[in-house]
């Protein structure tokens, strides 16, 4: 995968080792994957001649039974509604499906681990959060359960991106093109649609194959109240680490049990970041000049008779990255902050529910960030929806943000500060804590990330006050120190 927004890719394949390789490819490359130059979902085929093959009829019968499908539902909205929006789920699910592949079927056993070991971080979650417990279900699921049961939360975070996207590209044809293509829009509405699905399928499919548990990319994708763990993914995660696959499985339930606290008791919490990535999405604009001059060269008429043209047109449409603007940048910020701050309060919270008693918590929660560091899959999937990565330094300054709150005041505190968007950090907090903390608790902790500093300041105070105390109250120079002067001596002298 890359890290441009969703609906763009780069001429190159993202992952093919994961895919059956296209026994079509005379070259002996891979198909193009979620790239542009496959827009039709034909897993990088060109029925054209493209390759060193030269013409591949059964390929060209795979595209014709795409479009006839896409021209048929074009009037009803493809039946379930699948292929009637900006994004072709049909498609997209399908393509999932297929990249997931086999997978194993889980048994009770595995289901009864899951809600043990969810049932006992919620336990233990309770002694280090005035946030109640927000589990009401535990369950695990399969990798293709993952992706049905989270598909709702993906359209809401897909559609307004790729209506956008769909929009300027429409609106970036020559003048000439528009007023020709005036009947194929729809059409091309529909293909564009299927190459959203495309791209978005391969992400999905790669990702329900990796991701541990429903919260592992930072968003609540499943229904509210629900944790879930996928064992297969987990097995695999744990493959390596050396560490009791008990303890493991107890780690990541606790992670996600604190995550699901947040997102039930926090009710602004779901709603604001999801209303972050639509306004992102809403401001996004293209640099259509280079998709001009490719079709300044195109006869209107080879569009009909050659529909390898509109291919090669859509697929240097999608290679095009967006303008990014003053606002979208903003909202990129506060989405980036927000993220790490859950992230990293979770990673507190549960750093102080299992340190004393799972031995390998600390092992697991630092290979946890290092799994963020290298680019896992939820961090490549994001990117790829709205051009956002999580930072690790990001995720390790908020979590420490959150151990300073506490250090300076309690529990109560640290986790009242969720009681509000308006209370919440901002960037600025997240890389200077202490005046955050300052604003939080009142008083001054100015030096609070410098121990060495605040003690330089009250060993000075204490110096200065005890000059001044002298200067006022001077030694008596006639006293010889064993007591008091004579009085006499006093008497005689006034």
């Amino acid at each position: 995968m890359n890290d441009l927004p969703f609906g763009f890719s780069s001429a190159s394949g993202d992952d093919d080792s994961s895919r059956k390789p296209d026994r079509g490819s005379g070259d002996g490359s891979s198909g193009s994957g979620a790239g542009g130059s496959d827009p039709f979902g034909l897993g990088g085929q060109n029925p054209f001649g493209g390759g060193a093959g030269g013409f591949d009829p059964n390929a060209l019968g795979q595209m014709l039974s795409q479009l006839g499908s896409m021209i048929s539902g074009m009037g009803s909205g493809a039946g379930s509604g699948g292929g009637g929006g900006p994004v072709n789920y049909d498609v997209a699910t399908n393509l999932a499906r297929q990249q997931i592949g086999n997978f194993a079927v889980l048994d009770p056993k595995q289901i009864a681990a899951v809600t043990d070991a969810v049932h006992l971080a919620e336990l233990w979650l309770d002694g280090v959060t005035t946030l109640p417990a927000g589990v009401s279900r535990s369950t695990a699921w399969t990798p293709v359960q993952w992706l049905e049961e989270t598909l709702p939360v993906w359209k809401r975070l897909c559609d307004p991106v790729a209506a956008q996207i769909a929009g300027t590209w429409a609106s970036g044809l020559p003048e000439e093109a528009q007023q020709f293509a005036g009947p194929m829009m729809g059409m091309l509405s529909q293909m564009g649609g299927m190459a959203f699905g495309t791209q978005l399928g391969q992400g999905l499919g790669q990702l329900g194959k990796e991701v541990l548990s429903s919260t592992d990319i930072g968003l609540p994708l499943a229904p509210e109240g629900t944790a879930v763990l996928l064992p297969e993914a987990i097995a695999a995660f744990a493959d390596g680490l050396e560490q009791p696959a008990q303890e493991i499985i107890v780690f990541l339930a606790a992670r996600e049990a604190a995550h699901v606290r947040l997102f039930t008791h926090v009710p602004w919490l779901r709603q604001r970041l999801l209303a972050t990535v639509e306004e992102y999405a809403r401001g996004i604009t293209m640099d259509f000049s280079g998709i001009q001059e490719a079709a300044a060269g195109i006869d209107p008429t080879e569009l009909l008779s050659n529909p390898s043209k509109i291919e090669e047109l859509m697929a240097s449409g999608t290679s095009f990255e967006p303008t990014t603007t003053a606002e979208q940048k903003a909202a990129l910020a506060r989405l980036e902050t927000m993220l790490a701050l859950i992230e990293g309060w979770v990673e507190h919270v549960v750093a102080k529910a299992l340190s004393d008693r799972i031995p390998s918590a600390g092992a697991l929660a630092e290979t946890m960030r290092r799994r963020r560091a290298t680019g896992g899959p939820a961090e490549q999937t994001f990117a790829t929806l709205v051009g956002l990565e999580l930072r690790p330094r990001k995720l390790r300054e908020a979590a420490d943000l959150w151990e300073k709150l506490l250090a300076s005041s309690d529990v109560s505190t640290r986790d009242g500060v969720w009681a509000h968007p308006d209370l919440m950090p901002d960037s600025d907090d997240v890389d200077n804590p202490s005046a955050f903390i300052d604003r939080v608790i009142g008083g001054d902790v100015s030096s609070f990330d410098d121990p060495i500093a605040e003690l330089e300041k009250t060993m000075a105070a204490e110096a200065a006050e005890k000059k001044a105390s002298l200067e006022k109250n001077p030694p008596n120079d006639d006293s010889d120190g064993d007591g008091p002067a004579d009085p006499d001596e006093g008497d005689s002298k006034a």
